[in-house]
């Protein structure tokens, strides 16, 4: 890979400057680099942080915190379950989409009942489902890099099959209609949990999310985060969207009070703040594609990503790569057993994306 052309980084600037254009103010006190200097392209973070909204209602909820969250934790979750055109009692807040998996694992795994999931995918419920004895089944991804449905579904014996759509790492999607498809051929024991973690980057036309489906479907769970386009990775906030009697199942292995008033009073804001959704979907999209453009130009080819990171195939073993960038200050994703040849990168600020495009050129030379 040659060195970072100044087109290329005259283009990089631009996607930053069209950015910033758009109606989205970032507070003064926000750097693009931790707290260590590295630049952080590890973890799935929005780089832009929460809604201005967010922030201010967390200012105002300073008041609140000697009050245990109860009240206000009721109010949002009736406005999820207005958003998504479900009942209140369907909702199901947690600290972080994290715990939601947790308990889903708990309330629905044993020795007896296996969880299915692909491979590579999202593992945190995966470490949750071997503290309950259960059998964990890994189904690689089909050519496409989409969810193999029909072998996931062909494992007997299975409490609860796991869907990450868009799915992480590899940043692809499982189509709408082979899901809807799936979901209504499971039995009626297993429980099908779709998580939609990065759904609001997803702009593909064969993507969808199977919250409408709940209704008809008893045994479907489904989740959200407030981490990723919300930028509220920090505070610790997501939900679980499906039929009461399975989320009563699930609340009885939650702890009490698990979410924090700011988390909530932010998470409260963030729904009613469609503007940022939109620019930070719109911010990441243009910042991405002048990623993929230039590693195209270099012959390095990526996985269409719907979501705020890439997966580079770079032909040859990552592990080395990823020591390599971090002696740069460059952190990228970590190494994923089933695919080591494959190189997961957050999508942070077009600043940030230059440095890695400079380190990773100075690798791979």
């Amino acid at each position: 890979m040659t060195a970072l052309s100044r087109r290329a980084f005259a283009q990089l600037l631009g996607a930053g400057a069209a950015a910033a254009a758009l109606p989205f103010p970032v507070l003064a006190a926000t750097k693009p680099r931790a707290a260590s200097g590295a630049v952080r392209l590890s973890s799935n973070e929005n780089p832009y942080g929460p809604s201005p909204q967010a922030i201010e209602a967390m200012r105002d909820a300073f008041s609140l915190a000697w009050r245990y969250p109860d009240e206000s934790q009721d109010t949002l979750a009736e406005e999820l379950a207005k958003l998504h055109g479900v009942g209140p009692d369907q909702i199901l807040l947690g600290d972080g989409s994290s715990e939601i998996l947790r308990i889903a694992a708990t309330a629905f795994l044993g020795t007896d009942r296996k969880l299915v999931l692909a491979a590579p995918t999202f593992e945190a419920i995966a470490v949750g489902a071997r503290s309950t004895g259960a059998e964990v089944v890994n189904i690689p991804l089909d050519s496409a890099h989409a969810h193999d449905l029909a072998a996931m579904g062909a494992v007997k014996n299975a409490g609860l099959v796991y869907v990450c759509n868009p799915n992480n790492p590899t940043g692809t999607i499982t189509p709408r209609a082979a899901l809807a498809a799936f979901i209504d051929s499971v039995p009626p024991a297993t429980i099908v949990f779709v998580d939609e973690a990065y759904f609001h980057y997803a702009d593909a036309d064969d993507y969808a999310s199977v919250i409408p489906l709940v209704k008809s479907h008893p045994n479907l769970l489904v989740a959200r985060t407030f981490s990723k386009i919300y930028g509220m990775a920090g505070l610790r906030l997501g939900y679980a969207v499906a039929q009461h009697p399975l989320l009563e199942k699930m609340n009885a292995q939650q702890q009490w009070d698990s979410i924090n008033i700011m988390a909530i009073a932010a998470g409260r804001a963030s729904v009613s703040d469609a503007e940022h959704v939109r620019t930070g979907k719109a911010r990441n999209l243009a910042t991405r594609k002048m990623v993929t453009d230039e590693l195209s130009k270099s012959g390095f080819r990526t996985l269409p990503s719907q979501t705020n990171f890439i997966m580079i195939d770079m032909g040859r073993e990552v592990k080395p790569l990823i020591a390599a960038l971090r002696q740069r200050n460059v952190h990228v994703g970590r190494l994923f057993p089933a695919m080591p040849k494959h190189l997961r990168v957050t999508i942070g600020r077009p600043e940030e994306m230059t440095a890695f495009l400079n380190a990773f050129k100075a690798v791979v030379a």
